[in-house]
């Protein structure tokens, strides 16, 4: 997909179907951010469809020229796609509609069918369909319902089809998965479903297959012949801002691990799918996924450390500490920090420690996976304090792959330093035009599920997550350490390596 920085679908995966997307929650926050701005980027690279209409579907009042006008503001102050084409944004808010009404109602489904085949025939459309749930978790049940009654779970023809993208979180805890997977499926069939993450459209993480799969150097060593361990590292500099009531309710730990974190580990240990399509690439990733070892008490008090940030400095200026935040109980054991020792029990990870960790309020803002090789087995030289080779994938904020080795230094001495090799996105390839959320929303409207989540998948992260999540709220009087804003978080953290005679790799 990367590559291409051209006007063309080519930059995506290419042309959709004639299409209508309705987008339920589209007078709230992410549909002005992310959504709407990667359906217009799709337009502006002729990747979202040769005719389309996208309907918007909220609770807020709103005439269909104030929905335009409230999205081109949006466009053009917060959205992450660039500036904005006043022609070509015109264009596209001529295809912009708006239904009003409550998740819950029936009758505002039959209007909105109602509208939808009037668009349809309007717009010569064919009757394919994407609803796009860009709510509140708590109302994807009402809206997969009444979607249900009102036959909307149906193509509208033999010919078209319907899917649903769900965004994250997909429950709150196992049970509330499968409940939720339960009602998604009474309706739909897993094949309509799409489940977004949007890590999974970042180029150097779909890089990952490619630099193993697609290279004859590096798959060789990807075991636990040649690695020593692996870390996976989601750090964030921004604290909860605005979003503290959220965040009390959900933690890093359902907001980071379950979904992102677990995504990455599952990428980075995956078998060699026996084709690259959605089913044999996610019947991989299941696999892993089922194979990291269950947390027990035991191992929650050895394994996974939880910090709070508290009051600190990013430079010279003053940040407040979590319990300070508005909306934060200032008593409150949220954790806004995690990091973990996974282990992984088949015949390729045996023995390797997988270290993950994420947090809010640190040093820096970065999404990095370092695989650290295992010393050479003999050294010959003087040195004993040479560094071990490094494989280091940085995801975000700049995009890139760095190799690092040893090498003489010049001079008549056999001294050795260590040395990196860097591979830039940027550089390389150009200035990136994708946006991460344009690319999933073309990968769904063409069919294609390779980077969405399955619910089996969901689950399993789920069953993963659940015992931490028991034994902390079981343990009501232990004490969440605290970590200033704008370190790398708790010294518990920095232990959990230590204790294995390893540190941590900071960005």
């Amino acid at each position: 997909m990367a590559g291409d920085t051209g006007r063309s679908g080519s930059v995506y995966g290419g042309v959709a179907e004639p299409c209508t997307v309705v987008l339920f929650g589209a007078s709230g926050d992410l549909a002005k951010r992310k959504v709407i701005p990667a359906m217009y980027d799709l337009a502006t690279h002729n990747a979202l469809g040769s005719r389309y209409a996208i309907v918007g579907f909220a609770r807020t009042p709103m005439s269909e020229e104030s929905f335009r006008t409230t999205l081109g503001e949006a466009a053009k102050t917060i959205s992450e796609v660039g500036p904005i084409d006043p022609k070509q944004w015109d264009n596209f808010a001529s295809n912009l509609f708006y239904c009003q009404g409550d998740y819950a109602n029936q009758e505002a489904y039959a209007q909105l069918a109602k509208r939808l085949a009037e668009l349809e025939s309007s717009k010569n459309l064919g009757g394919n369909r994407l609803f796009y749930l860009s709510t509140p978790p708590e109302v994807y049940p009402d809206i997969v319902e009444q979607l249900g009654r009102a036959g909307l779970n149906r193509p509208a023809s033999p010919r078209s089809w319907m899917r649903m993208i769900i965004e994250k979180p997909f429950g709150r805890d196992l049970a509330s998965a499968k409940d939720l997977n339960q009602i998604v499926l009474n309706v739909l069939d897993e094949r309509q479903v799409y489940r977004i993450d949007h890590y999974l459209a970042k180029d150097t993480v779909q890089n990952l297959l490619v630099l193993r799969f697609g290279n004859g150097i590096f798959e060789p060593l990807w075991n636990r012949n040649y690695v020593d361990h692996v870390q996976i590292t989601a750090s964030e500099t921004l604290g909860v801002e605005r979003r503290g009531g959220f965040y009390e309710t959900a933690g890093a730990l359902r907001d980071m691990i379950q979904s992102h974190v677990l995504q990455l580990t599952s990428l980075v240990a995956v078998e060699p799918p026996a084709s690259f399509d959605a089913t044999a690439v996610r019947n991989e990733k299941l696999k892993v996924l089922q194979s990291i070892r269950p947390f027990n008490l035991e191992m929650v008090a050895q394994s996974v450390v939880r910090g709070q940030y508290a009051p600190g400095k990013f430079g010279d200026k003053p940040a407040l500490g979590y319990r300070e935040e508005p909306g934060v109980n200032p008593a409150s054991k949220t954790e806004t920090f995690v990091s973990g020792k996974l282990l992984i029990d088949n015949w390729r990870w045996a023995g390797v420690p997988f270290y993950i960790r994420t947090g809010k309020r640190l040093a820096k803002r970065s999404t990095e996976i370092m695989i650290q090789f295992r010393r050479a087995p003999h050294i010959v030289f003087r040195e004993r304090d040479i560094e071990p080779n490094r494989l280091v994938l940085n995801i975000q904020p700049d995009e890139g792959i760095s190799v690092s080795f040893g090498a003489k230094r010049p001079g008549t001495e056999m001294s050795i330093g260590n040395v990196t090799m860097n591979f830039s996105y940027r550089e390389g390839f150009g200035e990136a035009t994708r946006s991460a959320y344009a690319t999933l929303v073309n990968d769904c409207l063409r069919g294609d599920a390779t980077l969405f989540d399955r619910g089996d998948t969901v689950e399993a992260a789920w069953s993963l997550v659940d015992p931490i999540l028991d034994v902390w709220s079981a343990a009501r009087s232990a004490t969440v350490p605290q970590y200033p804003a704008g370190s790398w978080g708790p010294r518990e953290s920095d232990l959990l390596l230590e204790r294995d005679g390893r540190r941590w790799y900071n960005p």
